[in-house]
C-alpha cells in the first residue's frame, strides 16, 4: 500500500526537511510514502475574508486534482475527528486488508483546507486540538504513520 501526502507549499526550514527525510527512511520497510507539494498561493498582507476564501479555493482545487481515484483521502484539520495512534493503525490495517492501493492525506496551507476538500474526504482528522504550522504537520503526520506501522508490526516504539 502506498501513502500519498498532498500538501500545500514547500518545506523551507532545514530542521523540518531533516526530520521528514528521517521518517521517510524509517517508513521504507512498511509503506511507500510519497509527498506531493502543491503550489502555495501568495497571501497579501491585508487580506479580506473573500480573498482568503479565493486563496483556499484555488489551493483546494489543486489538492483535489492530485488525489488519486483508487483510494480514500483523509483531510487533516484541527476541527476533525480526534484519532489516537491506535485509531490510525487500525484504519491503515483495515484499508490494507481491503486491498486499497493508496491512501492520501491532505494538508492545507497557512489558511487551512477549504470546505470542499474536507467534504470530498472520507474522513477529516485532527492531529491535535492545538494549531501547528502547516509545514510542521508533515513531520508530525509522518511520525504518526511510523508509530502506527510499529503498532501494526508489534514492534516496540518508545512512548
Amino acid at each position: 500500500m502506498r501513502i500519498r501526502i498532498i500538501a500545500v507549499g514547500k518545506i523551507r526550514e532545514p530542521y523540518l526537511q531533516d526530520g521528514i527525510k528521517e521518517y521517510l527512511k524509517r517508513l521504507g520497510p512498511y509503506f511507500r510514502v510519497e509527498i506531493l507539494e502543491i503550489p502555495e498561493e501568495r497571501i497579501p498582507d491585508r487580506c479580506s475574508g473573500n480573498e482568503k476564501y479565493l486563496i483556499q479555493s484555488r489551493e483546494g482545487g489543486r489538492i483535489l486534482a492530485a488525489v488519486p481515484d483508487e483510494g480514500p483521502a483523509l483531510a487533516l484539520d484541527p476541527g476533525g475527528e480526534a484519532w489516537t495512534s491506535g485509531d490510525l493503525a487500525r484504519f491503515l490495517s483495515e484499508r490494507n486488508l481491503e486491498g486499497v492501493a493508496v491512501i492520501s492525506f491532505l494538508i492545507g496551507g497557512p489558511l487551512g483546507l477549504p470546505p470542499e476538500v474536507r467534504n470530498a474526504s472520507r474522513h477529516t482528522v485532527s492531529l491535535s486540538r492545538m494549531t501547528f504550522p502547516h509545514q510542521m504537520v508533515r513531520l508530525i503526520l509522518l511520525e504518526q504513520i511510523y508509530r502506527a506501522s510499529k503498532i501494526l508490526s508489534g514492534e516496540p516504539y518508545h512512548k
